[in-house]
C-alpha cells in the first residue's frame, strides 16, 4: 500500500479533502494510521495462517488464503 492508495482509499470512504489534500496537509497521520491497521491485519491473518498449519499439517497456501479471506466476510 502506498501514499496514492491511501489516498484513494480515503476519497472512497468520503473523507473530508484536508485529511488527503495535494499538498500533504494531515497525509502524515492518515498515512501512518493506514499502515498500523495494515501491519495489525497482517499480523492477524499470519496468526490465522499458523493457526491454521497447527492444526492440519497438510494445510496448503489456498487453504491459507481462504482463511484469510473468510476474515472478511460478513
Amino acid at each position: 500500500m502506498n501514499r496514492e492508495d491511501i489516498i484513494r482509499m480515503a476519497r472512497e470512504v468520503g473523507l473530508p479533502p484536508c485529511a488527503y489534500d495535494d499538498y500533504g496537509n494531515h497525509i502524515g497521520g492518515l498515512e501512518a494510521f493506514a499502515r498500523l491497521v495494515a501491519a495489525a491485519e497482517r499480523e492477524a491473518c499470519a496468526k490465522a495462517c499458523d493457526a491454521l498449519g497447527d492444526e492440519y499439517a497438510d494445510a496448503n497456501p489456498a487453504d491459507c488464503a481462504f482463511v484469510i479471506r473468510e476474515r472478511g466476510a460478513p
